[in-house]
């Protein structure tokens, strides 16, 4: 699953500093503008895991248009792949029941079941 969130790099004395304007708290440094697009990334990441983990939703992303910065920065948009860490959550089997039509339908289509309640799952509760 991936995220993607607009971000304001702010450029002084030499170096970088990332915020994101919809993720209070949320922010990194670094040296350069590659090092920073890095961290700002760890920083969105490690964010996210830590709001998904206590249950809560992540905000909606901004309209990078609608931010309003100052001549010693940029907008940019940051980008994470949360796949990795949400696939290694344990499996817990499900039993559930759908019309016989539906389920030769889905199975001559090579429908991944676990794969679709997943996503149809996430989607209900607005997680993301």
């Amino acid at each position: 699953m991936k995220l993607t969130y607009p971000a304001i790099f702010h450029h002084e004395s030499g170096s970088y500093w990332v915020e994101f304007p919809d993720l209070i708290g949320c922010n990194s440094f670094g040296d350069t503008a590659e090092e920073t697009l890095k961290s700002a990334q760890e920083a969105l990441e490690g964010y996210a895991l830590t709001l998904l983990e206590e249950g809560e939703k992540l905000p909606e992303p901004s309209d990078i248009a609608d931010i309003h910065i100052d001549e010693n920065s940029f907008t940019s948009f940051v980008q994470v792949d949360l796949s990795a860490y949400l696939n290694n959550s344990k499996a817990v089997k499900k039993t559930l029941t759908i019309p016989e039509w539906l389920n030769n339908q889905a199975i001559a289509n090579g429908i991944n079941f676990s794969k679709v309640l997943q996503d149809a799952l996430i989607r209900q509760l607005n997680m993301f």
